[in-house]
């Protein structure tokens, strides 16, 4: 489960001068969830995160290694209720997960599986009064804040414990940190390019589970197989097993 360490490793390398503001997970500190998709129009909108052009990025990292001691909310820039107009965005996720092991070594499709429900937790968290819009081939998500919710006292701490709530519902997931970023010191593109290689990661357990060729010379994903330690391993070990199976 270390396929994502090399993109972890580079995160708070990432997150300029800005000191975080640090909140331990109390899943009594939530935000008010609606339960499914809202509409916040642009008149009942107080200002969006990663509007008017500005850099929006999300990605999510699993490990089973020590990355992640604790369940915590960690925030680098303004809060959401500090914020008057459009800022950059970037919001990441380092969860830690029991050690999937199969017959031995780490099996491509629970790992696969793993990642998946991690990932779907996204699609089950609507803040009352922050609209989340994401972009899986850009890699954005953008999000517009109600002036109720300002008003109200809306925070990344009460939105960061509802998405940990709902992770923690997942029986795999030891320990989850969110980042939330609004700081101009910070790079935003590095990060979007550590989202890509995120997807590409996944996109190639995707193609193991479904049995790729073994003919690296010409597979359209050899260049990530090549980069992240433990992929080539993943495949040619299911192969391996297939074989015999």
């Amino acid at each position: 489960m270390e396929l994502y360490n090399s993109i972890i490793e580079k995160i708070d390398g990432m997150l300029g001068n800005t000191q975080p503001k640090r909140y331990k997970y109390n899943p009594n500190k939530t935000w008010e969830d609606v339960g499914g998709n809202q509409l916040v129009m642009m008149r009942e909108a107080a200002y969006e995160l990663g509007g008017d052009n500005k850099p929006a990025v999300n990605y999510a990292c699993v490990t089973s290694s020590d990355f992640v001691d604790e369940d915590e909310i960690l925030v680098y820039g303004r809060d959401l209720n500090q914020i008057s107009g459009s800022v950059p965005f970037a919001r990441i996720v380092v969860v830690k997960v029991n050690v999937l092991d199969g017959e031995g070594e780490e099996d491509t499709e629970p790992l696969f599986r793993a990642i998946q429900d991690i990932d779907f937790v996204k699609y089950h968290v609507y803040p009352k009064g922050y609209m989340i819009r994401s972009s899986s081939d850009s890699f954005r998500e953008q999000v517009r804040v109600s002036k109720e919710a300002v008003r109200k006292g809306i925070t990344f701490e009460q939105v960061g414990n509802s998405y940990i709530a709902q992770y923690k519902k997942n029986p795999n997931i030891v320990a989850v940190k969110m980042i939330f970023v609004t700081a101009d010191d910070v790079d935003y593109a590095g990060m979007r390019a550590d989202a890509k290689k995120t997807r590409d990661i996944t996109l190639t357990l995707s193609k193991i589970l479904e049995g790729m060729a073994t003919d690296c010379h010409s597979c359209s994903l050899r260049e990530i197989c090549d980069e992240v330690e433990g992929l080539k391993e993943l495949h040619f070990g299911k192969e391996k097993k297939e074989f015999k199976g």
